[in-house]
């Protein structure tokens, strides 16, 4: 597989599994689950020619090499592991959540949400970091400098919130109420590392 076929690929399977099946004429089921060989059937009638060599094994490569885990397989199914748009029941695992999760924001919108908490916000469920730094590079994609959060998950869960683990460093939670959440530091030295990099990158 190609660089660009395999970028054209994990682009459609991100709007399916994700956010929109029916628009391949795709089922869905309630955690999330479709059929591998009904996804290569709507990409070959809907991308004609384009993918004519897509195989169940191509989905799997992608699964497996993804850094992030954004895929899971299971038999003959796929599905996303996060970034729903759309609703589904979560199944993943509950077990050996870290005590602290890490969220990051809009700088000019952190002291609003330290105030009201944490809403999805276009998403099924929001999005929690296992470190700072990972939290730093996603929140990045969208702020120049943005604000993290600390998310105090170890009483989250003491309260009976459920917070499942998805893909390699990313947690879900339907939502965090405000008195779970404290502000980072940007002299945090694990923030410190992930702004040298972006400088890094600039120059």
């Amino acid at each position: 597989m190609r660089t660009g076929e395999r970028n054209s690929l994990a682009r459609r399977l991100a709007l399916v599994l994700r956010h929109a099946p029916e628009k391949f004429d795709l089922e869905m089921d309630i955690n999330g689950w479709i059929d591998v060989k009904e996804i290569i059937k709507q990409f070959k009638k809907q991308g004609g020619k384009r993918f004519h060599w897509l195989r169940p094994h191509h989905f799997a490569a992608i699964s497996e090499t993804d850094p992030k885990g954004r895929y899971e397989i299971r038999g003959n199914t796929i599905r996303a592991t996060y970034g729903h748009t759309v609703e589904i029941e979560l199944d993943l695992p509950t077990d050996n959540i870290p005590d602290s999760l890490f969220y990051p924001c809009n700088p000019a919108e952190a002291e609003n949400i330290m105030e009201v908490g944490i809403s999805p916000s276009g998403r099924a469920h929001v999005h929690l970091s296992a470190s700072i730094r990972s939290a730093a590079e996603a929140g990045h994609v969208h702020f120049p400098l943005p604000t993290i959060l600390e998310v105090d998950t170890a009483q989250m869960n003491a309260a009976g919130e459920t917070i499942w683990h998805a893909g390699v460093t990313v947690y879900l939670v339907d939502s965090v109420p405000p008195q779970y959440i404290t502000a980072i530091d940007n002299d945090n030295s694990e923030y410190v590392l992930a702004r040298a990099r972006w400088e890094d990158e600039e120059e």
